[in-house]
């Protein structure tokens, strides 16, 4: 065997530990901390585990530093040394082993994982854990929940601090789910767990413990308007002036978008943020930047955002071209309004990672006779969609017809980036 070809000895191992202290872990993860020469850890960690077991003379116990990327920066200059590092329940359930396997290869790590937070709370309840939605509220803005409320749904919320309960009490009143049970576990797993529970329209219990973890059963009021993460959401969901990319049309423009985990959209033109909501709502992972240079429009925006659970959205004021400079290239591009403004077709196809999707929607004859240009030089496929409401006509009811939508839809292959 090669020296290329020695398996790598791990020289990282996170040992997931609870509430209850170094006597809860088993005998492995029991090991390599107390035989550790150096220790990392949070001071909640670092506490928990001196109750138990007071640093040796041989042993190194380092807490976390701030800010957090300066933690990790000082933990890889160890790098090749035997550490082991604390870490809250399963290392790679919202934990620092998360962070440490996107930087360091499998085979240099050794994770010994216990209980997590997650976990105790789903035994409490009797909840099949794969049914449970899992959201952080600790560094993240709350307004995430909103995302994941339906009839029926099991969450469970990690805490940024005591007001949480409170604060996801009322945001769940706010959208219509005030029915819904929540159940706060304060230090799951510890001797001093605690739980309170109560109704979300309700609740007036006084802040507990800043380490909690938050139980939400969902129940919608009557009447309350529940929100499918498919698109084509009602046009009643969103604040608008009026531009709004209509419900119909916008669910083809998502099918055509083909929102992907993970995948970057450029709304350009995005108006009050219709078709970067929804690229967003469809998948956790999925991210959108949205341009738009109408001040009151962008108010109507950002609301949009907090309300229907995508706080997240970046928002560019700006007009295309020119507020394009300097974005992340992207994975899609959707262009609603600019169309016939010079430059921005070609900045949007430039930036547009190959394989990428373009779509861009018309209705006036200007902007229609622009992307018959487009399809004679980049191809890519034209539909022509006209939709109709039935409304009173008289004493009877009629067809309203609404002006038609030419949609353009290409996909950057090695072809079309050739043209």
């Amino acid at each position: 065997m090669t020296t290329a070809q020695l398996p790598i000895t791990p020289w990282l191992t996170i040992v997931g530990i609870g509430e209850s202290g170094l006597n809860a872990l088993g005998a492995e993860a029991q090991t390599a901390i107390t035989r550790a020469r150096i220790l990392f850890g949070g001071e909640r960690h670092l506490a928990l585990l001196a109750a138990d077991f007071p640093a040796p003379a041989a042993q190194q116990r380092i807490p976390w530093c701030s800010p957090f990327h300066q933690a990790v920066a000082q933990l890889l200059t160890y790098r090749g040394t035997p550490v082991t590092v604390l870490a809250s329940g399963d290392p790679l359930w919202f934990g620092i082993g998360s962070t440490l396997v996107a930087q360091l290869p499998a085979a240099e790590l050794r994770i010994l994982p216990a209980p997590s937070a997650m976990s105790l709370a789903a035994a409490r309840l009797g909840w099949a854990l794969q049914n449970v939605r899992v959201i952080a509220a600790h560094g993240r803005p709350l307004d995430n929940v909103t995302l994941h409320l339906a009839n029926g749904a099991q969450l469970l919320v990690l805490a940024a601090d005591e007001h949480t309960p409170e604060q996801l009490a009322a945001l769940v009143t706010a959208r219509g789910y005030g029915a819904s049970r929540l159940t706060v576990f304060e230090r799951i797993g510890g001797a001093a767990e605690r739980r309170v529970e109560g109704i979300a329209a309700n609740w007036a219990h006084p802040p507990g413990a800043a380490l909690n973890l938050i139980a939400v059963e969902c129940v919608a009021v009557a009447g309350a308007m529940q929100l499918s993460r498919r698109g084509g959401l009602p046009d009643a969901a969103y604040q608008h002036d009026g531009q709004l990319t209509k419900r119909d049309v916008r669910a083809l423009t998502l099918a055509r978008l083909t929102p992907q985990r993970g995948q970057l959209l450029w709304d350009v033109g995005a108006g009050c943020g219709s078709i970067g909501i929804e690229w967003m709502r469809a998948d956790n992972g999925c991210r959108a930047i949205a341009i738009e240079a109408n001040a009151a429009r962008l108010a109507l925006l950002a609301e949009n955002c907090r309300t229907l659970g995508v706080p997240e959205l970046q928002i560019v004021a700006g007009h295309a071209p020119e507020a394009l400079a300097g974005l992340e290239a992207p994975d899609a591009v959707f262009i609603g309004g600019g169309l016939t403004v010079a430059g921005v077709f070609e900045i949007c196809w430039a930036a547009l990672k190959p394989d990428g999707v373009l779509v861009a929607n018309a209705v006036t004859l200007q902007s229609e006779a622009a992307l018959v240009g487009l399809r004679a030089q980049f191809g890519g496929e034209l539909t022509r969609l006209s939709v109709a409401q039935a409304a009173p006509l008289g004493r009877f009811d009629g067809w309203r017809t609404a002006m038609p939508i030419t949609l353009y839809t290409v996909r950057k292959n090695a072809l079309s980036i050739s043209n």
